[in-house]
């Protein structure tokens, strides 16, 4: 099997030959071609072979087009700082949406307009081309939290939650019109999986992510297998509290961060909801050895039983010596029946 059969097998309940390798990989890859993250930031060629090359050197069965948050908040016409050699960030003081009768007058940007959303486009396009019946190909769109944060600032957002839950409501129908757009997009240019993350998700609390977060996710995973995609969700840091609400999406992949034992996420979701990960990308992994490494993630998988995906917590640090990395390969493939 190569990468896309195995991973696509997999999501659709069929046998493999060993679990998938699905590590969230950014800037490590920048360094495998001697490139900048400003570069693959900016320029989807970049991107692109920086992913491929990641993927062949390591065994990954997908390449994507993650880089950073910021390319919807951007195309919407957001503050954006650029890098020479770290991700694009998101000027929070001076935050779109700063005013919230902005909203009313803000247009869905089009992904095709020529800005940041087209440049991923594009790298799907290209990785498809040149990877696509090797690799599974993933796309990216910001959920419904994360993208309301950059667009509104994430402080001012989590008193909206108390205070103006009428414009959070609002703002997440903006916010998923965009992202069914953008997602529509990627898959029709070769996506086979959108990967959605929502890491300012893990910050609201239990209520608040059933009462607001929850219906524009399920609506925006719904929408997207719809259109024919496999859906990876990714909520950054410790959702202990909404695991169950969570694994209720449908989602064929729930990503999990080191703070969630992987063995209370498999008791909340099920018997039947693939997770990845979750090591820890720095104490297990950066900071480790390659016999740890293959520990860690042994007891993960032990934990989570058949379906599972090996990769970290988050995304592999840059400087994350390669004979750790390797060592994550090397698990998968004694994996293999």
């Amino acid at each position: 099997m190569n990468g896309r059969e195995r991973v696509l097998a997999f999501l659709n309940g069929q046998q493999v030959d060993r679990p998938p390798l699905m590590p969230v990989v950014m800037m490590l890859c920048v360094d495998q071609i001697g490139a900048k993250y400003g570069e693959y930031v900016k320029d989807y060629q970049v991107l692109a072979e920086a992913q491929i090359q990641t993927a062949l050197k390591f065994d990954y069965d997908i390449v994507s087009n993650i880089s950073d948050p910021a390319r919807e908040a951007a195309d919407c016409g957001a503050h954006i700082e650029y890098y020479d050699d770290q991700p694009a960030a998101i000027i929070e003081s001076d935050a779109l949406l700063a005013d919230k009768d902005k909203l009313a007058k803000l247009e869905v940007p089009d992904p095709f307009g020529g800005g940041r959303m087209t440049n991923a486009i594009k790298a799907i396009e290209l990785m498809k081309q040149r990877v696509g019946d090797e690799k599974a190909i993933q796309g990216w769109v910001e959920g419904p939290c994360a993208e309301a944060a950059d667009l509104r600032g994430i402080n001012t957002l989590m008193m909206d939650f108390f205070d103006e839950p009428e414009f959070v409501l609002a703002l997440f129908d903006f916010i998923l019109e965009m992202e069914l757009q953008y997602g529509k997009a990627q898959i029709e240019a070769g996506a086979d999986i959108i990967g959605v993350g929502d890491a300012a998700a893990s910050l609201i609390g239990p209520k608040f992510y059933t009462d607001f977060v929850w219906p524009y996710e399920k609506k925006l995973v719904e929408g997207l297998q719809a259109m024919g995609a496999h859906v990876r969700l990714h909520i950054c840091g410790n959702t202990n509290a909404i695991l169950e609400g969570m694994g209720k999406l449908g989602c064929e992949i729930v990503d999990l961060d080191y703070f969630v034992p992987v063995d209370s996420a498999r008791e909340s979701m099920g018997p039947d909801q693939a997770l990845l990960g979750n090591i820890d990308p720095v104490s297990d992994l950066r900071n480790s050895t390659p016999e740890a490494v293959t520990a860690a993630i042994a007891k993960c998988h032990q934990q989570a039983g058949e379906r599972y995906i090996i990769g970290a917590g988050c995304e592999i640090p840059r400087d994350t010596p390669l004979k750790n990395i390797q060592a994550l390969t090397d698990y998968a493939h004694a994996c293999r029946e």
